[in-house]
Order: structure tokens, then C-alpha cells, then sequence
């Protein structure tokens, strides 16, 4: 029994969507969903804000192509990362999905590391598990310098404001039971977190309400953002959105 098939005898047990969200004109998004293989996960949840034909078109090319079924929900505005994941959650909890995956669409994560994510959860009852390109097997293939820096040193101030050890906050692949969605001291449908907040604000809920926490090795690669824009985040603009949320909850300005 292969690794895969592995997994989806695990998966069984849960039934697991991943949630991808993707802006704008790209084709990336294709080379990640081909990456799927049955046994990752039950389906696979796409949001696009203001999506192009390319990447309408590379979605529906790789539909054809894996044997994972695709939801894609079309937002002809941009609204936002966190309002975009929210969606994802709301078809997820209607259709009682019970392990959300939450990963990039522009090929900087790999499908094919879910099960890192995921196995502790079904093997080991972890509640939430992030995955860290700074663990031993991690790895980190391109990263620009300066967000290298950044996502370096951002842990150590989570440590020391939560009081658990971090090594990776910034990375947005990750997996957790969707059951911390609809936790009554979790608000995730709040407003302000319609931008980078909300994942910051989850993971901050998480370490601070006794949720069973851990980190596993994953991948970071920008190589095949060579001649693209390697994320949407402008530092000069979303700096407060990813820094701002465990301020703010720490001090109590929000909840």
C-alpha cells in the first residue's frame, strides 16, 4: 500500500476538503490541482477572486484531468483572502466536510505534502497542524531574502506573546478540524478579517484556546514564480494585516 492509498484508507474517517483561493489571471493554479491524487482529500475547493479566462480555463483543463472532484466559487470583485477561505468554509460546513486543508493556488505548496498535514490529525489528535519549511525536511526553494527574514523572526514574537513555540506563522499551508470554525469563542466571520487577518486571527485562537497544536516539515518553493509576482502581499500596504492581529487580540482591542 502506497503512501496515498495510505492516506485515503485514514481519510475515511474524516471528510476532508481543501480550500484553495487564487486572485486574478494565473495559470499556476492548473499545475497545482494536477498535482492531486485521490486520497488527499475528498474535494477540492477553489475560490477566484476577479478571475480570468486563463485561470478559469486551467481550472477546468485539470477537472478534466484528476480524479478528485473541483468546486470552484467565481467572486467577480476582490474581496480579500480571508473573505475568499470564508466561503471556502461555508461550503465546507454545509456540506459537512469535518478537515479543512487550506493551501496557495500559485504553486508555492504541494499537494502532495497534505498528508504531513493531515495524518497527525487523523492518527494522532492533533486539532490544527502547520506546516513549517523551517522544520528538520522542510525545505525552502527561492524565497526572497527579505520575506525570508521576516518569516524567520515573526515566530519567536508569536512564542513569546502565546507562550507556544512557533517556527513558522506566514505560511499559509495548513490543515485543522472544521469544528474550530464553528467554535462559539472563535468569530471568524467578523469583518475586519476579510484580508490576511483571518488566518493570523485562527492561528492565534488556536494556540491561546488549548487546542492540540503541532508543526510538520513542508515545502516552500518560489522557483516557478521566476518571472511573476511571487504574492499578492504589498509590505507597504499589508504589513498591519499580518503583523496587526495578535496585537490587537493580545491587548484585547479585538476578539
Amino acid at each position: 500500500m502506497n503512501e496515498a492509498e495510505e492516506h485515503e484508507r485514514l481519510l475515511a474517517e474524516l471528510k476532508t476538503i481543501a480550500i484553495i483561493p487564487v486572485y486574478g489571471e494565473s495559470d499556476a493554479i492548473g499545475t497545482v490541482l494536477e498535482r492531486f491524487e485521490p486520497g488527499y482529500v475528498d474535494e477540492i475547493c477553489v475560490v477566484a477572486d476577479k478571475p480570468g479566462v486563463v485561470t478559469l480555463g486551467a481550472i477546468e483543463e485539470a477537472g478534466g484531468r484528476i480524479r478528485v472532484p473541483i468546486k470552484t466559487i467565481q467572486n467577480p470583485v476582490r474581496n480579500g483572502i480571508g473573505f475568499a477561505i470564508r466561503q471556502g468554509y461555508k461550503y465546507a460546513l454545509e456540506n459537512r466536510f469535518e478537515l479543512i486543508v487550506i493551501m496557495a493556488g500559485n504553486s508555492k505548496d504541494d499537494p502532495r505534502e497534505i498528508p504531513r498535514l493531515t495524518t497527525p490529525i487523523l492518527e494522532e489528535g492533533y486539532d490544527y497542524v502547520q506546516g513549517s519549511r523551517f522544520l528538520s525536511g522542510g525545505r525552502r526553494e527561492k524565497n526572497p531574502f527579505l520575506r525570508s527574514i521576516f518569516t524567520r523572526v515573526f515566530p519567536y514574537v508569536w512564542s513569546f506573546m502565546t507562550g507556544v513555540r512557533c517556527t513558522e506563522v506566514t505560511n499559509g499551508f495548513r490543515a485543522y478540524k472544521a469544528s474550530i470554525v464553528e467554535d462559539s469563542r472563535i468569530n471568524v466571520w467578523q469583518s475586519w478579517l476579510d484580508n490576511y487577518e483571518l488566518e493570523y486571527y485562527l492561528h492565534y485562537k488556536v494556540l491561546t484556546l488549548g487546542y492540540k497544536f503541532t508543526e510538520r516539515p513542508v515545502s516552500k518553493d518560489y522557483s516557478a514564480m521566476k518571472d511573476k509576482k511571487y504574492s499578492h502581499i504589498s509590505p507597504s500596504k499589508d504589513w498591519w494585516q499580518i503583523v496587526g492581529p495578535l496585537f490587537l487580540l493580545r491587548l484585547g482591542v479585538k476578539k
